[in-house]
Formats: structure tokens, sequence, C-alpha cells
């Protein structure tokens, strides 16, 4: 609780203008609900700002966005994120902050040297046979800018805007307050785990604020299609590139928002679609490490034909046994069996309790839904869609990875289909699942997984008589203890406490009274109005204290 209230004291003038913002776009009670500090509560009676009739006739999920965007780059990022959270938020909720836009002005060219000095320890002039000074993209970390090495070769300059890591790691502790008080506050928003949502995202903005970490990235990439003649990732410039600035190589062709011209440089849409696919679902499923938004903005067409990814600031990861799982669930969905996806989807719930059976009906509604439907008129899209409200509808949280993964798999179609209407990601889907689940069942493979189980079991057994004896000892000297997670006990405790101080309240209010009431009979001491001073002078204290109660009462209430 004290570093809690030395980080609000420490971030006070941010949580101003955030209280200011969030009122002015009419969520002041959320504000409110989330108890920011009283100073920030009073800063918007200061300030005046009420509701507009505007922001009342707004959708909710509107007066979020637009609040998200006039905090900046942090909160922006954070809504980019939540856009991934097809698990959480229903579709009108996504679709607003896919609207989240990271466009911001551009650094002011008279900084560029300076900046470039500190980051690059040189004067630029030293380092490029020409500079670009106006950007050819500008976002909320970093923006970018063409150039020209002094030993040859175009490149792209990646920039991080000065004084974005301060900034935002203020936010970021904002945000870690602003998760726990919602948590405390606002019992349904439990179950979706904003503290740990906030602890991914403060690892995924530490990460894409070190520009040398995307770096590592594009080489992993790299690594992964070196042999594929149909992808491009850029080359890194290392000599050029730390954690302020990353250079690449600069990729020439046609932007991905940019398909008009596709004819014009005699590049087949459809071709980039098939590709393109390929090349995420590759990523995903075979190598466990994806661009986790290949959007338009962030795919180059090339003639060869070629597609080349870049920004790869977010990407997502997954282990082997995620793979497995998907692999699973994929396989379950082409061979409609039910038992199939419930079983991984009920792993996916982790500790949460769920209504099997109820899951298992809606599971088996969805599959007889598609029993009958054509490969050709599946879209993955919709497909997940539903999925992702059978989960919604059950309170299931999926692990961020796979949320991830899911609102890439969606990108990718949308993409897909603005290239080519006739694409359908599921027909490239199912031969990748057929080999994968081919390859799990080689003799090599059950060898290999039946050695590893033997392993791990002759390990656990040997280990059995040294646990068990350690287990005895702990026993006999008094250190066996059984660990009780009372979650929301500190909620319990604040609620007992604030019960405790209404009821002394009441019984000193109801003592001043009787009290009152007897000096009242008591012609001695002070008088005003012809009656004992004392005796009113309790009269009022007791007045006042009462009047606390019952607003205080009344905003209890109004809270719950």
């Amino acid at each position: 609780m004290l570093r809690e209230t030395l980080t609000a004291m420490r971030d006070l003038p941010r949580m101003k203008e955030i209280s200011g913002v969030l009122i002015r776009h009419g969520l002041g009670e959320f504000a409110e609900r989330l108890r920011l500090p009283r100073a920030v509560e009073i800063a918007g009676e200061w300030l005046h700002l009420k509701k507009a009739d505007a922001a009342e006739a707004t959708p909710t999920p509107v007066r979020v966005r637009q609040a998200l965007e006039e905090l900046g780059p942090t909160f922006i990022k954070l809504g980019q994120i939540l856009s991934t959270r097809v698990d959480v938020f229903a579709p009108h909720w996504i679709a607003e902050f896919e609207k989240l836009q990271n466009e911001v002005p551009p650094i002011d060219a008279a900084q560029l040297p300076a900046l470039l000095q500190s980051a690059l320890g040189a004067a630029p002039e030293t380092l490029f046979a020409s500079f670009d000074a106006e950007p050819i993209g500008s976002a909320s970390i970093a923006q970018v800018h063409r150039a020209v090495l002094k030993e040859g070769g175009a490149v792209a300059v990646k920039l991080r805007r000065p004084g974005i890591v301060d900034k935002v790691q203020a936010d970021l502790r904002i945000l870690s307050y602003l998760a726990g008080a919602l948590e405390l506050e606002f019992p349904d928003a439990r179950r979706f785990q904003p503290q740990e949502i906030v602890r991914q995202f403060t690892r995924s903005m530490t990460r894409e604020m070190d520009l040398a970490a995307e770096a590592r990235n594009m080489e992993r990439f790299a690594r992964d299609f070196a042999d594929d003649a149909h992808v491009t990732v850029p080359g890194v410039h290392w000599a050029y590139t730390n954690a302020m600035v990353n250079v690449q190589d600069f990729v020439e062709g046609v932007p991905g928002s940019r398909l008009d011209l596709l004819a014009a440089e005699g590049i087949d849409p459809a071709d980039m679609a098939r590709y393109g696919a390929d090349a995420v679902l590759k990523m995903i499923l075979i190598n466990g490490f994806f661009h986790a938004d290949p959007h338009p903005g962030n795919v180059i067409f090339q003639p060869g034909p070629r597609i080349a990814f870049v920004d790869f600031g977010m990407v997502g990861r997954l282990s082997h046994a995620r793979r497995d799982e998907i692999v699973d669930l994929l396989a379950a969905l082409v061979l409609h069996d039910e038992r199939g996806m419930m079983d991984v989807l009920i792993e996916w719930t982790g500790s949460k309790q769920i209504d099997e059976a109820q899951f298992a009906t809606d599971i088996g509604e969805l599959v007889f839904a598609y029993e009958h439907v054509p490969l050709k008129n599946i879209r993955i899209s919709q497909l997940i869609g539903e999925m992702m409200e059978l989960i919604r509808n059950h309170s299931i949280l999926l692990p961020a990875d796979l949320a991830m993964l899911f609102k890439a798999l969606i990108t990718l179609e949308g993409l897909g289909r603005q290239l080519d209407p006739d694409f359908l990601l599921i027909e490239h889907l199912t031969p990748f699942v057929r080999r994968l689940v081919a390859e799990r069942h080689h003799p090599a493979n059950l060898i290999k997984r039946g050695r590893h189980t033997l392993t791990e079991t002759l390990g656990m057994l040997s280990s059995l008589p040294h646990d068990m004896a350690r287990l005895g000892k702990d026993m006999r000297q008094g250190k066996f203890s059984v660990n009780l997670d009372l979650r929301r006990l500190d909620s319990f405790a604040h609620q007992l406490d604030r019960s405790a101080n209404r009821l002394t309240m009441g019984i000193v209010t109801g003592a001043l009274i009787i009290g009152s009431s007897i000096v009242m009979t008591v012609n001695a001491g002070p008088r005003l109005f012809g009656l004992p001073f004392l005796g009113l002078f309790g009269f009022l204290i007791a007045t006042i204290n009462g009047l606390w109660l019952i607003a205080s009462i009344w905003r209890s209430g109004k809270r719950a």
C-alpha cells in the first residue's frame, strides 16, 4: 500500500491528466470507481470537466477509444494489444480498438542531428552519404527515415523518440495501479485478470522500446526463411543498431496499403495471398515464432514474386506444447471431433472451474453447424469468432500467446481476401495440420516421445524416496505447512475497517445525542438563545456525524 501511495504521488500530474480525459469523455464514474487519488478527483472539480451531451449519446466503446487516443502512445498501444483479446471483448469493442491509429507528428527536423549523434556516437554526416529528414513513417515509439550509407546501400533508419522511455514507464506504473483498482472495485473484471494483462503489456512495451530487440527478432525470422524464395526479411546493420536506433536494409516494393499498384508492377495478387498465408502459417505451426500483426502496413509486395515483412516490434512465441495443442484443436475442427475440441479448450482454461456439461453442449452445437459445410465455404475468421463467443460466454480467458495468435489469423485472412476475393485461409491451413499430425505419429517421433516420457518417469521414481523422507522430516520438525490463497482478503479487511469506523461513529453520535439531551436539562453554564451552549454544540456535532454516516452509506450503496 505504501509503494502504491508513493507511486500515485510521484505520478500525480499524469494521473490528473488521465482523470481529466476520462471525465471529458464521459467516463468520470469509471475514474471514481477506480479510486484515483482524491487530489485527482478534486482536479476534475476544479477544471469543471463535466460530461458533454455528445459524450452521453456516444457508445461506450467509442468513448473509450477516443480517450485512449487522447492519452497518448502507451494507451494507444494498450488499445492495440486489447484488440487482440478476441476472447475477452465482443466484436464491437474489437472493431473500435482496431481503429486506434499510431500516427503522431514527426520529430522536429532540427532535433534529428543531435538525436542521431547521441544514438550512434558520431555525427550523421560521417555515417550516411545522405539522410532524408522527412520521415517515411512516424509512430508513437519511433519514426523511420530513408538514408544511404557511406559505403553504399539504401537503409531504413528507425529512431526512437526522445523522452519516450520516461513517459511510457510513468504510464506503465499508473496502469499497474489502475489494474489493481479495477480488480478491487469491479468484481466481474477479475476473471479477465487485468493485472496479468498489464504485466504482459509492460513486458511487450519494454521490448518494443528496445530497437535492438526488434533487430534480433528480424534476424531470427531471416534464419527461419533463409531458404524461402518468396519471403524477404530486411537485413540488420549491427554496426549502427542499438536500443535507440535500428538501421536495416530499405525494402523497395508495393506497400500492402496500395494494392492498386500491383498490376503495374506485374505482381499477381493471388500469388501474394498464397505466399503470405504459407509464410505466416509456417511461422506459427512450424517455427513457433510469428509476426503478430501482419496487417497491410507491415507487408511489402515485390516482383519475383516475393513478400517482405517489416516492423517486428510485436511478435508472438509458441512453445512446442502449445503448437501441439493448436494442431489438436485444428485437427478436431477438420474431423468434427467434439471431444477433441473440448479437451484442448478445457486445458486452456487453466484452474478456472466451468460447467463442463454445458460447455460440451455448446461445442457440439458449434461442430454440428459446420459438419456438412464444404471446406471452401468455411471462413476461418468467422469460425474463430464463433469459438471466441463460446469462450466469452463461459468466462474463459485464453493465454496471451493464443489470443495474439487468433488475432493474427483473423488479420491474415482479411489481408488475403483483399488480395484475392476467392482466398480461403482454411485451404492453406488444412495441409499444415495434416502434415503435422502425420509427423507426430511417425515411428521416429513416437520413439523419441516414448524415450522422453520414460526418462521423466524414471527420474520421478528415483527422487520419490528422497522427497518422502524430506516430507517426513519436515513434519517431525513442525515445518510442514499448508498455504491457503485467500483471495480478496485485502478488500475484505478494508471493508471491515470501514464498517468498524462507521459503527464507532454511530456509537459516538448516539452518545452525543444522549449526553446533549442530559445537558439541556441543566441550567448551569453558558447559554445561547436561552439554551445551554454545550448541549447545542453536542447536537451540532451529532448532526454532522449523522449526515456523514448517511452520505458514507449512500456512496457505498452506489458503488455496490
